[in-house]
């Protein structure tokens, strides 16, 4: 009798609550799915690719604008020779003037001087010449001898009073051919502002005159073209002004 009991209370001390088997595993919460979040994901990815496409093209969008390669003076207007074309970026708050529309600006007139290099826009143009105040323009017929060669838009030089007799075959420095009181110069600073087109004979008056535009103070303007009108002027180039920037 005593050892079944004791075989029973031993018995009863080992049964105790259950242990799961190796091989099983505990049981776990099932993972929260979060659809609006993943949509938004989804959403925001092809926005920016969206973005970084519409930068690339805007970037790529380009067009063809005028460029001036040689001083425009107040008053003057391109031409073929003065000119060039260059690619931009399309941008809408700049008035670029198209390359396509050239053959209309040289119908319009520079509003102040434009300097070389920089890419032309509709505010520098205008249907007048509007000269600076105190400012005329001149035009010359002149024989060679009388003028430099090689004059460009943009030079300045200095005029001054010959003789009739020496006018044609006067040097253009105004030198020992010139009647007294020539030492003294007409104008000093005049600015050419137009010289032919070496594509057109247009602005040739005659097959030994050559027509040349100077702007000067309005004070010169009466004597220079006095002495036009008589053939007894002649230019002289002011050193370290050239027009081409030599």
């Amino acid at each position: 009798m005593k050892i079944q009991e004791r075989t029973g209370a031993g018995a009863g001390r080992s049964a105790g609550p259950a242990q799961p088997s190796v091989g099983d595993r505990l049981p776990t919460a099932p993972r929260e799915r979060k659809p609006a979040l993943a949509a938004l994901a989804v959403l925001l990815i092809l926005l920016g690719a969206l973005g970084a496409t519409t930068l690339v093209l805007q970037a790529g969008k380009r067009i063809e604008v005028i460029k001036i390669t040689q001083e425009i003076p107040a008053g003057s207007s391109v031409t073929g020779s003065n000119v060039t074309s260059v690619m931009v970026a399309d941008d809408s708050s700049i008035h670029y003037v198209r390359w396509s529309q050239l053959e209309s600006l040289k119908k319009l007139k520079a509003i102040s001087a434009i300097p070389a290099g920089a890419v032309a826009v509709g505010e520098m143009f205008g249907s007048g010449s509007k000269l600076p105040a105190g400012k005329s323009t001149v035009g010359l017929a002149l024989k060679e001898g009388q003028y430099p060669s090689g004059l460009e838009v943009g030079d300045t030089v200095a005029a001054y009073r010959v003789s009739n007799s020496s006018s044609s075959g006067g040097s253009s420095s105004g030198g020992s051919s010139s009647s007294a009181g020539s030492d003294s110069p007409i104008t000093s600073n005049a600015k050419v502002s137009a010289v032919p087109d070496a594509k057109s004979s247009s602005d040739l008056v005659s097959s030994t005159n050559y027509a040349i535009t100077l702007t000067v103070d309005s004070a010169d303007a009466a004597a220079l073209a006095q002495a036009a009108a008589t053939g007894s002027v002649a230019l002289v180039l002011v050193p370290g002004t050239s027009g081409n920037g030599n």
